[in-house]
C-alpha cells in the first residue's frame, strides 16, 4: 500500500505486531456497509462515475457473499479488514475499485466501522438482558409468597419472599438494559465518516449524507475528534461492566443457595459439574466462571482506559487495541448471559430449607419493635432496646425463634407485651405485614409481576 514510500519490506515481527486481520475481520458487515454509502455519496456529489459506483455496489455485494460462504481469504499482509476488502474489490472490478478510498482515510473508516459494530452488540446485549428478566420472571411469579431469609452483612435480617429477592435482579438488569441502549444511541449521534485522517478533506464530499444513511444523527463537528476518540467504546464497557457485576452478585447468591450450608436450590444436571475424585459434588462451575467472567470485562474496560488516555490527538496505533478488548468484553457477557437463563430457568428451589432458615436468627424481631410502637405508642428507640433485652433472653433460654418463647419471658421484660404481639411473630405474618409500595409481602410482589409482565409486552 506504501510502496512508493518504503523500499523494504516489514520484518516478520513488525507485520505480526502490526496485523489486525485476526481480530477486526468481525467488522467486515459494518466495513462493506459504510463503503457502499461512501461510495453512493461519492458519485452524488459527482467526485467518481455513476459506473464506477455501480461496479463498487455490485462488487461490495459479491465480497459479502463470499465471507458469508466462507471463501474470502483474509491475508494478514493486508493487514486489516479494511484493505482485505478493497484489495479484493480491486481484482474484482478493476481500476473503479481503487477510487472508492477517495475523500476517506482508515481513521475515519476504522472509527466508523467500529462505532456501527459496537452500536449493535449494545442492543444485543440489551436484548439478552430483556431474554435473562423475562427467565427471572417465572420463578419469581411462581414463588412469590415462598419465604426465605432477607441478609444484611449476609447475617439473616428479616424474613423476605423469594418472589421479591428475584424481581430486585429484574429491577437491576432493567437499568443495566436502560443504560446500554441510551449509551448506543448517544453513539449514534456524531458519525465519523468524512473525517479522513485527522484534518478533513478537500474533496466537496457530503458528510450529511453518509451520517444519515449509516443511522447517525449528523456528522461529528471536529475530524480530531472523529478519528481520535473511543469514548463510544469506553462507554459501552463501562455500561457492560455494571451489567455484568449485578449478574455476578446473582452468579454468588446462586453458589450460597446450592450449597448444602444453605440448601435453598438445586442446579440442574445440564448446569452442573463433578469431581474427578469425590463422587458426591455437585459443583456451580458455570456460575463461578461467570463471577470470573465479571472480573475480565471490567478489565477489560480497565485496559481500554488505559490506552486511551495517554493519547494526545489524533489517531495512534494504539487504539489498534479497542477492538480486541471490546470484542472480547461483549462475548464473555453474551455467554454469561446463556448461562445464566440457563441455570434460572432449570433450578428448583426448596421451600422448607428456606423457610426454616428465615425463622432461624430472630428474623422477627423488627416485628416485635413496630408492635411496641404501634400499639403502645413507645418511642422506636427505647422499643429497639425492649426487643433487644427479649432477644438476649431468648439466647439464654436456648430458644431459637421468638414466636416459640413463653409469653410470661416477654412479660418479664415488658409486662405491657400481649399475646397478641407474640401471636405475630411467625416469618409469616411478618412478610405478609410489608405491604408498602415495593414490599416483600406476596400481594406486593404478585402486583410488581404484573407491572413487568406489562413493560415487556
Amino acid at each position: 500500500m506504501w510502496g512508493g514510500r518504503f523500499a523494504a519490506q516489514p520484518a516478520d515481527a513488525m507485520q505480526a505486531i502490526n496485523a489486525s486481520i485476526d481480530v477486526d475481520k468481525r467488522l467486515w458487515r459494518e466495513d462493506i456497509e459504510g463503503s457502499k454509502a461512501h461510495a453512493d455519496m461519492l458519485a452524488a456529489q459527482g467526485i467518481i462515475t455513476q459506473e464506477d459506483n455501480a461496479a463498487i455496489q455490485a462488487g461490495l455485494d459479491q465480497i459479502a457473499a463470499e465471507i458469508l460462504d466462507g471463501r474470502f481469504e483474509f491475508s494478514a499482509e493486508l493487514e486489516d479488514i479494511h484493505l482485505n476488502i478493497e484489495a479484493r474489490l480491486t481484482e474484482r472490478i478493476g481500476e473503479a475499485g481503487k477510487r472508492l478510498h477517495t475523500g476517506r482515510s482508515r481513521n475515519d473508516q476504522v472509527a466508523t466501522d467500529f462505532k456501527l459494530w459496537t452500536m449493535r452488540a449494545a442492543r444485543e446485549a440489551g436484548e439478552g438482558l430483556r431474554a435473562l428478566q423475562k427467565a427471572l420472571l417465572g420463578p419469581a411469579e411462581a414463588h412469590a409468597d415462598w419465604i426465605m431469609p432477607g441478609f444484611t452483612h449476609l447475617q439473616t435480617a428479616q424474613p423476605v419472599t423469594l418472589g421479591h429477592h428475584l424481581l430486585a435482579y429484574v429491577s437491576m438488569f432493567e437499568r443495566d438494559r436502560v443504560r446500554l441502549i441510551s449509551g448506543a444511541l448517544e453513539a449514534a449521534w456524531e458519525c465519523p465518516l468524512g473525517a479522513a485522517a485527522l484534518a478533513g478533506t478537500p474533496y466537496p464530499i457530503d458528510r450529511e449524507r453518509t451520517a444519515a444513511a449509516l443511522g447517525f444523527h449528523e456528522p461529528a463537528h471536529n475530524s480530531l475528534d472523529a478519528v481520535g476518540s473511543r469514548d463510544f467504546a469506553l462507554a459501552a464497557l463501562a455500561n457492560l461492566s455494571i451489567a455484568v457485576t449485578h449478574l455476578s452478585r446473582l452468579a454468588e447468591e446462586i453458589v450460597l443457595w446450592t450449597s448444602p450450608q444453605f440448601g435453598f436450590a438445586r442446579l440442574s444436571d445440564q448446569w452442573s459439574t463433578g469431581s474427578s475424585i469425590m463422587p458426591q459434588k455437585r459443583n456451580p462451575d458455570a456460575a463461578e466462571l461467570i463471577r470470573a467472567k465479571a472480573a475480565r470485562i471490567g478489565a477489560d474496560f480497565a485496559a481500554l482506559n488505559g490506552v486511551v488516555q495517554k493519547l494526545p490527538l489524533a489517531y495512534a496505533k494504539d487504539l489498534q487495541e479497542d477492538k480486541a478488548l471490546t470484542f472480547g468484553a461483549f462475548d464473555n457477557f453474551a455467554l454469561s448471559l446463556t448461562a445464566m437463563i440457563g441455570m434460572i430457568e432449570t433450578m428448583r428451589f426448596e421451600r422448607q430449607a428456606m423457610r426454616a432458615a428465615a425463622a432461624r436468627g430472630y428474623s422477627t424481631a423488627t416485628d416485635l419493635a413496630d408492635w411496641l410502637v404501634r400499639e403502645l405508642k413507645v418511642p422506636f428507640r427505647e422499643a429497639h432496646e425492649i426487643t433487644g433485652r427479649i432477644v438476649r433472653r431468648a439466647e439464654e433460654a436456648g430458644v431459637s425463634e421468638l414466636g416459640l418463647m413463653p409469653l410470661a419471658d416477654f412479660q418479664a421484660v415488658d409486662p405491657r407485651i400481649t399475646e397478641e404481639a407474640r401471636a405475630l411473630l411467625t416469618v409469616e405474618k411478618s412478610v405478609e405485614s410489608r405491604d408498602s409500595y415495593g414490599g416483600t409481602a406476596p400481594l406486593r410482589v404478585r402486583e410488581q409481576i404484573e407491572r413487568w409482565k406489562g413493560l415487556f409486552k
